[in-house]
């Protein structure tokens, strides 16, 4: 599988290629904050195929996190988020998959992480495998 996309305004691209180790929702505190409140919507690709075609993305790191050191990265003239690199998993890049040029292509999530920091407001779609925390990859 290839996938290519970027930030809002262009000055950041990237390509991703390989078979998606995971495709879900996060519910963490973490990505509420990154995502304005809602879940993050993310594709989890091989970091080997992962590269940036165009631009260079900032990145923010909390040392403190309360899950796990996570590096996320974004576009330093529009601020959208692209993607995180969480570092208890360096083999994979977890793509924002708002950023992708065809969303489509993510099919919906096969399952549903950090299910305990879930606020009422979140939708999870009824029979997805939900984990309270992240499930063994």
């Amino acid at each position: 599988m290839k996938l290519e996309g970027g930030c809002f305004c262009g000055a950041v691209r990237y390509v991703a290629e390989g078979e998606p180790a995971m495709k879900g929702q996060c519910h963490c505190r973490q990505c509420q904050h990154f995502a304005g409140g809602g879940p993050n919507i993310f594709i989890a690709m091989p970091a080997a195929g992962f590269s940036y075609t165009k631009g260079k993305p900032s990145a923010f790191a909390r040392d403190d996190a309360p899950v796990f050191k996570a590096e996320r990265e974004f576009c330093p003239t529009c601020g959208v988020q692209l993607v995180t690199k969480a570092e208890p998993m360096p083999e994979v890049i977890f793509i924002k998959v708002g950023t992708l040029d065809d969303p489509a292509a993510f099919e919906g999530p096969h399952l549903a992480i950090f299910a305990s920091d879930k606020q009422a407001f979140h939708q999870i779609p009824e029979g997805l495998p939900t984990f309270d925390k992240m499930p063994p990859m």
